[in-house]
């Protein structure tokens, strides 16, 4: 779906902002590490062969978006409550936003499917086959 760097801030004590090369599919956002300090900007920087995977189905929102001096920061909050900070330029992807329409397009998808499963199941469980003829 989209595919380009954000800078993550880890976890650790000093909670430095690390470049991340992302890609955001159908069910969540690969997060690989960008091998080199010095590897630019572009989006075919050398890769880390591990990735870290945040799937939409351990997430629950993308919010706390704020703008300050020409970068996007934003948090992606998973199920647990934990929080995830990113940020990224200004100009160009609007992470946050391709981030948040993605996981609202999961969600609508989750719900049609498990809507659609009620209502086979509730059709299934009213054919018992008692009032049909032999």
């Amino acid at each position: 779906m989209r595919d380009g760097l954000l800078e993550k801030r880890s976890s650790g004590l000093l909670q430095l902002w690390k470049k991340k090369r992302c890609v955001l599919t159908e069910d969540g956002l690969r997060l690989h590490d960008c091998k080199g300090s010095g590897g630019g900007d572009a989006p075919s920087s050398a890769l880390s062969s591990k990735a870290k995977e945040l799937r939409f189905e351990r997430m629950a929102t993308v919010d706390c978006v704020e703008y300050k001096r020409g970068l996007v920061y934003f948090t992606v909050v998973m199920a647990t409550g934990k929080e995830i900070d990113f940020r990224c330029p200004q100009e160009g992807t609007a992470w946050n936003a391709e981030i948040a329409l993605a996981l609202v397009r999961y969600k609508n998808l989750l719900a049609v499917q498990t809507g659609r499963n009620r209502h086979l199941s509730k059709a299934n469980l009213g054919s018992t086959g008692e009032d049909e003829e032999l």
